[in-house]
């Protein structure tokens, strides 16, 4: 996957598991978390992508358990998840420095 393909979503859940390997629903809850709400996954959404990811071989399930009776399976990020979101990471924060460099030489008063 090129890092200038990744769509938002993938990106937060990516960066979701960063940190570690969560199941599922921990994972639709610290992407709302990174999103600061603005990204909310539905569960068939969320098991569309990390198949997805799965097979591009950035995530990969990691143990499943059985908790107060419901089936729980885990996910981790891949060393190739890391470097792809580590290019993304990348790439956004050199975009937003080129808009903020920009911005500070706009005219005051905002005249065009």
């Amino acid at each position: 996957m090129s890092s200038s393909e990744m769509r938002e979503p993938t990106f937060f859940v990516l960066a979701a598991l960063a940190d570690g390997r969560k199941h599922g629903y921990a994972v639709i809850a610290e992407v709302k978390t990174l999103s600061d709400g603005r990204l909310r996954l539905r569960p068939g959404t969320l098991y569309a992508a990390l198949d997805r990811l799965s097979e591009q071989g950035l995530v990969r399930a990691a143990g499943e358990e059985v908790v107060d009776g419901r089936h729980r399976r885990y996910y981790e990020m891949t060393p190739a998840g890391a470097d792809t979101l580590a290019a993304e990471a990348a790439r956004l924060q050199a975009n937003a420095e080129q808009a903020f460099r920009r911005l500070r030489l706009r005219p005051a008063g905002g005249a065009a």
